[in-house]
């Protein structure tokens, strides 16, 4: 017997976060948690956790890594989809008009130049 396999579908687009205020998010608690047990290093070396404080400064400094990180993605991503965009088509811009080339500028209401009528 043999077994009938579903036919594949493709995967869905991935769901877009707003990265960088999660990692700023978590920098900020690694470097406030640093700092707020900072006080009590001599408590904390006298029963053997210093690694409690170092773990927190090291958690601060790779979520500055990963913060770096994440803005070049988020940067990378915005000029791949500004480039995948297709260009603004100029000759429909309001003001752009090709009719009448001899016209000018000059000959609105505000214009000095004497008009022939």
């Amino acid at each position: 017997m043999s077994k009938e396999r579903t036919p594949l579908r493709e995967a869905p687009e991935p769901l877009e976060a707003n990265d960088v205020a999660t990692i700023t998010v978590g920098v900020i608690i690694w470097f406030v948690l640093f700092f707020v047990q900072l006080p009590f290093y001599g408590w904390y070396s006298d029963h053997g956790h210093t690694w409690f404080i170092w773990t927190c400064l090291a958690g601060g400094a790779c979520g500055l890594l990963g913060l770096m990180y994440v803005r070049a993605r988020r940067d990378a991503i915005a000029r791949a989809r500004a480039a995948a965009e297709p260009a603004p088509d100029v000759s429909a811009a309001p003001g752009a008009t090709l009719a009448d080339p001899g016209a000018s500028s000059d000959s609105g209401p505000g214009s000095k130049k004497p008009q022939n009528g």
